[in-house]
């Protein structure tokens, strides 16, 4: 049986893709015959990022990074994030032979939006820790795309998926909000572009899911909008059944569970057109994109929910987690990381 070494700085109790992702990843592996060990901030104590508190960094030290890798003793090891564990299993499986990285986050327009950083600097470090390794993990065609333009290798697809069976549109609606419901699920950070929607002109209501850094301040300044905060579970699915569009107002996100998760529950897609929305919605019609969003998520009011439904279904995760262990053994070139 293979052994596969995660390394992430993402880990629970945050809510986030990233996490979703490597949690519905390993539930798949292992009917695969995949043993996966996960690598996380859990094992260590851990500091609030300065700007962003839900978010905890890891105190670890390059010897007990390299001690735990090889007490693990991976076939391949798999760093998920650039923060300071992925940092440092880096150093230490460049000693072991190699190691491949997933490219989850913009992490240059990220601290672009915070901080006066240029994110020509900021890419240069990107393809320094991602070039190093045997592949890189990208969740979409025009992200690959737009990777390799900036200098980017050995880049691999590994989509995402979501479970319909947890988010369908049958659920009943937990509260009552005025038609049409107009629905966004995620943080409430800069970098998501969330008061491009909380600020537009449409009719019945806005339906908000999620924490972050901005929750407080939006809720005192859009009382019209309905905040929840953070929801998991069958709560959160009934509370995606409740729209009648999703407005996703993303600049930045390099795909976007939450796009999967709104069509599986029959709710179609109003957004961008831009990496990660323009790949998960294609030719199906289960949504629109506009530069202009209002107008986007006004057409998307014609859009039957059963279209949105029909899409969601081409996304499971057994299917990502076949893809990729192909990536990774192609990656690895056939051969085991002892």
């Amino acid at each position: 049986m293979p052994k596969l070494l995660i390394v992430t700085d993402a880990w629970r109790p945050q809510i986030n893709g990233v996490v979703r992702s490597i949690e519905n990843l390993v539930r798949e592996l292992k009917p695969l015959g995949v043993e996966v060990d996960i690598l996380s901030p859990a094992e260590y104590r851990t500091v609030p990022l300065p700007v962003y508190p839900e978010i905890r960094l890891a105190l670890a030290t390059p010897w007990s990074v390299s001690r735990r890798i090889a007490r693990s003793n991976p076939d391949f090891i798999q760093i998920a994030t650039e923060g300071p564990l992925g940092l440092l299993a880096r150093r230490a499986a460049l000693r072991r032979g190699g190691f491949t990285t997933s490219y989850h986050t913009r992490f240059p327009e990220y601290v672009s939006a915070r901080y006066p950083v240029p994110e020509s600097w900021l890419y240069a470090f990107m393809r320094w820790f991602h070039n190093a390794g045997r592949g890189c993990l990208v969740a979409t065609e025009s992200l690959r795309d737009e990777l390799a333009s900036k200098g980017f290798r050995n880049l691999h697809i590994w989509s995402r998926g979501v479970d319909t069976e947890l988010f369908r549109p049958d659920y009943p609606a937990p509260f009552d909000l005025p038609k049409p419901v107009f629905l966004h699920v995620g943080r409430m950070a800069v970098e998501k572009n969330v008061e491009t929607f909380l600020a537009m002109d449409l009719p019945g209501s806005k339906l908000v899911v999620g924490g972050g850094p901005q929750l407080d301040d939006f809720s005192a300044r859009y009382p019209d909008v309905t905040f929840t905060g953070a929801r998991t579970g069958a709560e959160l699915a009934a509370l995606y059944a409740m729209g009648d569009v999703f407005v996703f107002p993303s600049l930045t996100d390099t795909f976007g569970l939450v796009l999967l998760e709104a069509l599986a529950s029959g709710v179609p897609i109003a957004a961008y057109p831009v990496t990660g929305p323009k790949d998960i919605l294609g030719q199906s019609g289960a949504g629109a994109l506009d530069l202009d969003l209002r107008k986007a998520a006004l057409a998307c009011l014609e859009v039957p929910s059963e279209k949105a439904r029909a899409r969601a279904m081409d996304f499971s995760w057994q299917a990502c987690a076949v893809q990729f262990m192909d990536a990774i053994h192609e990656s690895y070139g056939g051969r085991r990381n002892r």
